[in-house]
């Protein structure tokens, strides 16, 4: 039998979009939008793999989820599992390799109703990356999420979005154009079911779920909206042509006085240091901008952006990043010299990220 986890959990976006159209009438350019990003990330001839991509998701089983912990550093649905379910399960969600951005935990709930033997062993998705350590590093920063609206730019397979609302977020939107992540997103949201949803109820009964997944770029988005309290746009700013752009656009989604948490790859140098990769960069081959601290703070000021402070700065360690059963091609450890891991098979420095927060 084949679940709707998607259909509810795209009524669910188009309900939340438009309570918030109501308060906020820029959001009712963003429901205008809306089915057509939603039909886009399903077309075949845009993603050849949606259709697979969907029939995983809807076949997954549904559990007795006893509690989810959003909150924690594995995010983990605690349910009994049995041999068959487990199979089930890990099965189509290895359909949806690789799995980058976690880590996740289904199962492990020991059924009062059930000898403990027959109960199979919880799945862990072993993600490439720890983004749990990112997590540790950013949320010690953070303004207070609780009762905040935030925008998640590139969140990939929505882990930090879900952080975001184990931490208390009000609304969390998760935006990232990749077909993949959406549906690895999908396939989470079927097991958390409503454990995120509003505790105050609406006219159907149950609360409005709290995170939500729109799959289009930042660069999509109707400009200049000024929705959301804080955006988070980690890991995308290298990837951009005209970071500029980008940064004008993060602040057009915020309101007066927001909050920008901005995560990237930066190099040492003084305000005047930027580097421009020749071709690749830790072997990949869009990676345009990578500044100094001094010149990132420089941008965001020139952007508009104030009180800006730098509160994390970090090398990629081979252990936050690497190859895992859940993501089996080529990771950083590979992309680095292997003669000097303080630089990249290009020469040019090894990755070190930088988190700055600032105000609108």
């Amino acid at each position: 039998m084949l679940n709707d986890t998607i259909i509810h959990a795209e009524r669910e976006l188009y309900l939340t979009l438009l309570e918030l159209a109501q308060q906020q009438p820029s959001a009712y350019e963003w429901l205008s939008k809306l089915p057509t990003w939603l039909n886009d990330i399903k077309d075949k001839a845009n993603y050849a793999h949606a259709p697979a991509y969907q029939a995983s998701v809807a076949r997954l089983p549904t559990l007795a989820v006893d509690n989810v912990d959003l909150d924690s550093d594995i995010l983990t649905i605690n349910a009994p599992l049995s041999d068959s379910e487990r199979k089930q399960t890990m099965a189509l969600l290895k359909q949806l390799m690789p799995w980058r951005k976690g880590p996740f935990q289904i199962g492990g709930q020991v059924d009062s109703g059930q000898n403990e033997d027959q109960q199979a062993a919880p799945i862990f998705i072993d993600t490439e990356w720890h983004s749990d350590w990112k997590w540790q590093r950013v949320a010690p920063h953070l303004g207070n999420l609780k009762g905040r609206r935030v925008l998640d730019v590139g969140g990939g397979s929505g882990y930090h979005g879900w952080r975001m609302a184990g931490a208390g977020a009000d609304t969390v939107i998760i935006i990232d154009p990749s077909c993949l992540f959406y549906h690895q997103f999908m396939a989470i949201r079927h097991f958390v079911g409503n454990a995120d949803a509003h505790t105050h109820t609406h006219v159907h009964g149950t609360g409005r779920y709290r995170t939500h997944y729109i799959p289009v770029p930042l660069e999509a988005l109707p400009e200049h909206s000024q929705l959301f309290d804080t955006v988070f746009s980690m890991g995308v700013l290298y990837h951009r042509q005209s970071p500029f752009e980008h940064l004008q656009q993060l602040k057009g989604q915020l309101v007066k006085g927001g909050e920008l948490v901005l995560e990237t790859l930066v190099i040492e140098g003084d305000a005047n240091t930027v580097l421009v990769p020749h071709d690749r960069y830790a072997q990949m081959n869009n990676v345009y901008f990578l500044p100094s601290v001094a010149a990132l703070i420089g941008w965001l000021e020139k952007a508009g952006f104030s009180d800006v402070r730098c509160v994390d700065v970090a090398v990629t360690s081979i252990e936050e990043q690497r190859k895992t059963e859940w993501m089996t091609y080529h990771s950083l450890a590979d992309f680095l010299d292997p003669n000097d891991s303080s630089k990249t098979l290009e020469g040019y420095p090894a990755p070190m990220r930088a988190t700055l927060i600032a105000k609108k």
